[in-house]
C-alpha cells in the first residue's frame, strides 16, 4: 500500500505560480513513476505530468513550458511547479504513484482566475 498527500493548491491569478507538493508514505520502495494528474468540473481526469525514479520527465503539452515536475526520492516528495497559469488550469490536481498498481492522492483544488 501507497499513502499519498497533496498540498499546495490554492486561488491564483493568471499568470501566477504554485508548488504542489505529494509526500508518498507506505510501501514507496516498490514506486515506480509518480507524476500528476487534474481534473476539471464536468470534465475527465487528464495526465499533467510523470517522473520516473531516474529523472525522466514527461508532460501533457498543454503544460509544456510551463510546469515542471520534480522528485526528492530521500524525502519520497514529487513537487509540480506551475508557473504561468492560465484560467484553463483550474481543476483538482491529483498525485499519482504506480507500483504497477496505481495509487491517488485525494487532490487539492488549484484555481486560476482571470
Amino acid at each position: 500500500q501507497v499513502q499519498l498527500v497533496e498540498s499546495g493548491g490554492g486561488l491564483v491569478q493568471a499568470g501566477g505560480s504554485l508548488r504542489l507538493s505529494c509526500a508518498a508514505s507506505g510501501s514507496i520502495s516498490r514506486i515506480n513513476v509518480m507524476g500528476w494528474y487534474r481534473q476539471a468540473p464536468g470534465a475527465q481526469r487528464e495526465f499533467v505530468a510523470t517522473i520516473t525514479g531516474g529523472g525522466i520527465t514527461n508532460y501533457a503539452d498543454s503544460v509544456k513550458g510551463r510546469f515542471t515536475v520534480s522528485r526528492d526520492n530521500a524525502k519520497n516528495t514529487v513537487y509540480l511547479q506551475m508557473n504561468s497559469l492560465k484560467p484553463e488550469d483550474t481543476a483538482v490536481y491529483y498525485c499519482n504513484a504506480k507500483t504497477p498498481f496505481n495509487y491517488w492522492g485525494r487532490g487539492t483544488q488549484v484555481t486560476v482566475s482571470s
